[in-house]
């Protein structure tokens, strides 16, 4: 038994929130990269823009939706009552549990692995909880809920995905004139996923914020109310604006090299011959011009190509080709159709940049609210039984250690998140912004989902899942890198049982010196 904010316990306090923040740190390094990686993989955001983005909608998620997972975390999966009269026990396990799993994260993040850090929490937990009080001290129920939804999350969210995907590429991509239905699309696309946040985040929702006191007639008329508004702005500025940035798209010629591409049989380049002895110039169309490597060979070069510049100049010979015709009529119709398919192919692109900037922030508000409880849970319960005395911690989540959590989420995301950004936004598939679009909007929804319930499922399942069955749908088997794949899923299976060893040494150890 202690007492409230005994000054026995200050120092388990003191440096478990320094312990929250590197977890926190490790956890923004690698699961933020879940929520970004596709849009950074796509092209569509450049890695300080999709960090400028997640550091707004982790925080926001973090206090807005972490409420609910974070009390799953500090004393849903353990049996708290075992512990009664042994607060400083508790203390202990839990601060165990922060060192397990923050060594656990940081060494995925150095070998690019995107780890589970929901199973690195979890297995922390229950790895000083099986020293401390054996399985009695281990909710089972809650447990098996948990351990369930690593499983069905990312089924859920890969046939959310490409089911979602088989929808646009039916009703869009496919369509005589798929710029003209984006664009119609576009506001029905913003409005539900804004009614859905809404939504979620006002229904039962966070005390503190005084949420849980709006009735569900007054929760609807509120995410009705902003979802359409938003349909409607969306409609009158963000249209437009994009109908427009799509027309330039078709407008702009293709450069490469400095050089028009799509003028290069019509443009004519005047160059001084070597074999005229600079005396004269000679007009000779540019698909015509052939560049050879200075003759070398003891035969002599034909007449009327001598280098005047001298044998020891590595210039090149410039000569021309008797080749001159025209292309075919058939040709040239077999040209203007792919270039207009290429056209085609960059507006869309271009449109569904849009629609993926939206997703991969809805991704990260949701990661937020989900993901925030892995890193802070433990911190929370130290919290608590420091300023209650009680291992049963009956107040409700401070909002101010939501926020300290999200601010250190954000920091691991700028300083290290590049690492794992590449290996889900490039390694794994090829993703393009309407790939991309579905896989995120699909793991969003099934982390939302999860969130909502108060299960901490595993955000980096959902977008892995994601990942893997729109890449297969997409194109064959092929399409994905199953090497990595089978790499990623070794990496989430030895995960629960290293964090849980870590955690149980940890403990082990400290119970020896502290008590």
């Amino acid at each position: 038994m202690i007492d409230p904010y005994s000054e026995e316990v200050l120092w388990i306090v003191i440096i478990g929130f320094i312990m929250a923040f590197v977890l926190a740190f490790g956890l923004g390094a690698n699961d933020v990269a879940n929520s970004f990686g596709t849009s950074v993989g796509s092209k569509v955001l450049t890695v300080k823009q999709a960090c400028c983005l997640a550091t707004v909608c982790e925080i926001a998620g973090s206090i807005l939706l972490g409420y609910k997972v974070s009390d799953t975390m500090r004393k849903g999966i353990l049996q708290v009552n075992v512990y009664d009269d042994a607060e400083y026990e508790l203390l202990l396990g839990m601060f165990a549990a922060l060192i397990g799993s923050s060594v656990m994260l940081l060494g995925a993040t150095f070998l690019k692995l995107p780890v589970s850090a929901t199973h690195s929490i979890v297995g922390a937990t229950i790895g000083f909880s099986l020293v401390c009080r054996g399985d009695k001290g281990i909710n089972w129920k809650v447990l098996g809920m948990i351990v369930g939804s690593w499983f069905v999350s990312p089924l859920l969210s890969g046939v959310i995905s490409v089911s979602l995907y088989l929808v646009i590429r039916r009703l869009i991509l496919n369509a005589s004139d798929p710029i003209a239905r984006g664009l119609l699309s576009l506001p029905i696309f913003y409005g539900i996923t804004i009614f859905i946040n809404v939504f979620t985040i006002v229904h039962e929702g966070s005390s503190l914020l005084y949420f849980n006191r709006i009735p569900l007639w007054g929760v609807l008329v509120l995410s009705f109310g902003i979802g359409a508004l938003t349909m409607v702005a969306v409609w009158f500025f963000l249209v437009p604006f994009m109908r427009k940035k799509i027309e330039e798209v078709g407008s702009t010629p293709k450069v490469t090299s400095g050089v028009k591409t799509d003028m290069v049989r019509t443009d004519t380049y005047k160059q001084t011959l070597p074999w005229t002895n600079g005396n004269s110039d000679v007009t000779v169309l540019a698909s015509e011009i052939v560049l050879t490597p200075p003759n070398t060979s003891e035969e002599p070069a034909p007449p009327g190509h001598e280098s005047s510049l001298g044998k020891d100049n590595p210039a090149y010979c410039l000569s021309i080709q008797d080749k001159t015709e025209e292309p075919s009529l058939e040709e040239k119709k077999d040209s203007q159709e792919k270039n207009q398919v290429e056209e085609d192919q960059a507006k869309i692109l271009k449109l569904f940049s849009f629609l993926q900037t939206l997703t991969a922030t809805f991704a990260s508000f949701v990661h937020g609210g989900n993901d925030v409880s892995n890193a802070i849970g433990p911190v929370i319960a130290i919290w608590m039984i420091y300023t209650e005395g009680s291992v049963h911690q009956k107040s409700e989540t401070p909002l101010y250690i939501l926020l300290y959590g999200g601010v250190g989420i954000s920091v691991g995301l700028w300083i290290w998140g590049k690492r794992v950004m590449k290996t889900i936004g490039e390694d794994l598939t090829t993703i393009t912004s309407s790939t991309g679009f579905t896989i995120e909007l699909g793991a969003a929804f099934t982390v939302l989902l999860a969130s909502k319930i108060g299960l901490p499922v595993s955000t980096t399942h959902c977008l892995v899942g994601s990942v893997v069955f729109v890449g297969w749908a997409n194109s064959t088997k092929k399409g994905v890198d199953w090497k990595l794949f089978r790499n990623i899923v070794a990496a989430w299976l030895v995960t629960v049982p290293i964090s849980g060893l870590l955690s149980a040494a940890a403990v082990a150890i400290l119970k020896e010196t502290a008590l």
